[in-house]
């Protein structure tokens, strides 16, 4: 039967509602069924966010347990571009209260509105100051979210030790460590951040959120670092830098047994709650000059000159050492002293620090025992403090020496070090000849757990505890009696070094008419608790500007403070019976003018064959001459033996704990390990009549019994008389004469 035309536009109708819905089932089949995991992972994606939970960063406190940097909730401010009504305006309340740029900030906006988002970012993690004036405006669209803000509450105090933080990678919206402590200890203080699952509207308007993971808070690290001897050393180092006409400078004080730095301060300084400068001069200021600025020491050096020859030679204190009337040719560079010194003690060579006398005493040491202790004492290494970026200083291998470079070595130039380095080699003189590795870290704590004390790495012996009893000896002769009488203490014996190198210009290949004035010292003498360096980088105003009359005066006073603060008790009355004269700048020479001097950098262009030591000669006779010129002019050498004895009479050997020389953590401040195994006090009193002053001391340093010498010649007299029971804590009074 033939279909009428209604009939076939029906069934025309009916198989195109079939053909559509069938094209319906496959569509939602395609997309429930066989897409259904792709769409649903763009839906989560667009209506979804995974995002980090930043980590409570750890707090760093000082050896009291007070911090110095700490974490704080900190507002920050974002604005919705949907919302502002009168943007322009609003950018320039905006930029006004926090001090940004009114245009670039009008910029981001508007360009914020065209992509239709709610969201921006105007400024994070505010100051206090900061937040109440924004706050003062009032206008829709303005926004507040808490975060967490890194705060100093002691502002400048150890500013390099601690660094600072900020945005290190363009691509990480998390602050992080960039420089001191804050970088080094990166992992600890930074924990672990977490992670949460954040809902937005098509907007991207976040509404809820979930905790898919908690943030594991940081450790807190406790530093050795003591606030106030911190604070007073900063005081201190400003006032002489700027006394000085100095471009900056570096104290760095340390135990010189356990090696905890208890405090290092750099000028000039920073506050590491402010935001960062931009230029070279904003890079300055943040720059750890105790650690990273490396420099020729000048004759502070001459202290490692000394003690090599102690070790290698036959040379002793009282040794003389021919000083050429103040001028020397070696290998046909003349070198003149800074004074006419006909012949001086070893001793002496120190305390008035003569060039020619330190270059003769490294002649005789050698080339290669010389260099060998150069590196015992860790220089051009280094030290391993956990501070970033760290120098190893410059100590040239012995193939690249001139014929003269030991010369220039002996008194502390063609070498480069720190202040840290130059600290850590006092410590081995002032403990007894160990090397320590400087701490700065006493312990880390987490979160519910106990602290981890950071472990002591073993001291390495470098030296004979009777060498080091000897430099003691006579760099306490260098306080009393030579270059360093302006870091005479109230109350309490001290020793150390000047030096004022002459800073090298490389532009010119001169030396300029600046120095690098440093002082290294420590005290008590017999018991020294606490070793200082002090330098202070392109002093000004001749003389004034040397180690001795600007570095001095430093060590001074952060020494007197140390030793308050660890109720170290005295060792001298007050008023000392000493009678010093007044001090002439003169008196504190201690550089060589500008022909004894060769630029290292220069001489790093050449190289030569071990040179050998021209004609020298000592005399070692008890400390007498071979002939009866004079030490100095107008000086007898009898009396300047007498000087040299009184210089002596402060030294008292440490009591000895165990017969250990490696010191423990918990060594009490009287019984610092000292001597080795078998060198214990005897049980009664040596005879030293009839003996000369070196005998004596050389017996008394091998027993370990602590002396005190009265005058010159022979041994004529002693108290307690020999044979007596030895108390502890007694010292025997010795009397010579002829």
């Amino acid at each position: 039967m033939e279909l009428n035309e209604s009939t076939r536009r029906l069934q025309w109708l009916l198989g195109g509602l079939f053909l559509w819905s069938g094209l319906l089932f496959g569509r939602l089949v395609w997309l429930q069924v066989l897409r259904h995991d792709d769409y649903a992972a763009m839906a989560r994606n667009q209506q979804q966010q995974l995002v980090e939970l930043p980590a409570l960063r750890g707090s760093i406190l000082d050896r009291t347990g007070q911090p110095l940097a700490k974490t704080l909730e900190a507002d920050s401010v974002v604005v919705d571009p949907q919302k502002l009504k009168d943007m322009p305006q609003a950018a320039a309340k905006l930029a006004d209260a926090l001090g940004l740029d009114r245009e670039l900030l009008l910029l981001k906006m508007q360009q914020s509105k065209l992509r239709r988002s709610h969201f921006l970012w105007v400024a994070r993690k505010l100051t206090p100051q900061e937040s109440k004036r924004v706050r003062m405006l009032k206008f829709d669209g303005l926004e507040f979210r808490k975060e967490m803000r890194r705060y100093y509450p002691r502002t400048t105090l150890a500013a390099h030790v601690l660094g600072a933080i900020g945005f290190v990678k363009a691509d990480d919206p998390e602050e992080h460590g960039n420089a001191g402590i804050e970088m080094s200890f990166e992992k600890d203080l930074g924990g672990k951040p977490g992670q949460a699952r954040l809902f937005t509207d098509v907007n991207q308007t976040s509404y809820d959120q979930t905790i898919l993971r908690q943030p594991a808070p940081g450790a807190d690290l406790t530093l050795t670092i003591d606030p106030n001897l911190q604070f007073r050393a900063e005081e201190e180092l400003e006032a002489a830098v700027i006394a000085s006409g100095a471009e900056g400078g570096s104290v760095v004080a340390m135990d010189p047994y356990t090696g905890e730095i208890l405090a290092m301060a750099n000028y000039p300084t920073f506050d590491p709650n402010l935001k960062p400068a931009r230029g070279v001069d904003a890079l300055r200021v943040r720059q750890n000059l105790a650690v990273s600025r490396t420099y020729e020491p000048g004759s502070v050096y001459k202290v490692i000159t000394l003690a090599a020859a102690l070790e290698k030679t036959k040379l002793t204190p009282a040794s003389m050492i021919d000083c050429g009337n103040g001028q020397l040719n070696l290998f046909g560079r003349v070198i003149h002293d800074h004074d006419k010194y006909s012949s001086l003690s070893m001793a002496d060579v120190l305390a008035h620090s003569s060039n020619i006398g330190a270059i003769r005493i490294a002649m005789a040491t050698g080339n290669q025992n010389f260099f060998d202790y150069q590196k015992l004492f860790g220089f051009g290494q280094r030290t391993g403090i956990p501070l970033p970026g760290e120098s190893g200083g410059i100590l040239r291998p012995i193939e690249k020496w001139t014929k003269s470079s030991i010369g220039s070595l002996a008194m502390g130039h063609e070498t480069g070090v720190t202040s840290l380095q130059l600290v850590r080699a006092g410590a081995a003189i002032a403990n007894g000849g160990l090397m320590i590795k400087p701490r700065l870290v006493l312990s880390k704590q987490r979160p519910g757990q106990e602290p981890e004390r950071e472990a002591m790495e073993e001291p390495v012996r470098i030296l004979k505890p009777e060498t080091a009893v000897q430099m003691r000896q006579m760099m306490e002769g260098v306080v009393l009696d030579g270059t360093g009488r302006k870091a005479v203490l109230q109350g309490y014996t001290s020793a150390g070094k000047t030096g004022s190198a002459q800073v090298y210009d490389p532009m010119s290949n001169t030396y300029t008419h600046t120095y690098n004035a440093s002082f290294l010292g420590f005290a008590p003498v017999g018991n020294p608790r606490v070793v200082i360096a002090v330098t202070l980088h392109g002093t000004t105003g001749g003389s004034s500007g040397f180690g001795g009359a600007r570095a001095a005066p430093v060590f001074r006073e952060v020494a007197m403070s140390a030793l308050r603060m660890l109720d170290v008790p005295k060792d001298l009355p007050d008023r000392t019976l000493r009678a010093a004269g007044p001090v002439n700048e003169n008196d504190l020479a201690d550089v060589g003018p500008d022909d004894a001097l060769v630029a290292f950098e220069a001489a790093t262009l050449t190289t030569s064959p071990h040179s050998t030591s021209p004609d020298f000669t000592v005399s070692d006779d008890g400390g007498l001459p071979r002939n009866a010129a004079a030490v100095r002019s107008g000086l007898d050498v009898r009396d300047a033996n007498a000087a040299r004895s009184r210089v002596v009479s402060s030294v008292t050997q440490p009591l000895i704990r165990g017969g250990s020389p490696v010191p423990t953590e918990d060594s009490s401040a009287g019984q610092r390990p000292f001597f080795q195994e078998g060198q214990a006090t005897q049980s009664s009193v040596p005879d030293f009549i009839g003996k000369t002053t070196r005998d004596v001391i050389q017996q008394s340093t091998a027993m370990g019994v602590p002396v005190e010498v009265f005058g010159s010649g022979m041994a004529l007299r002693q108290d307690p008389p020999p044979g007596t029971a030895l108390r502890r804590g007694v010292t025997v009074k010795v009397q010579f004469g002829r």
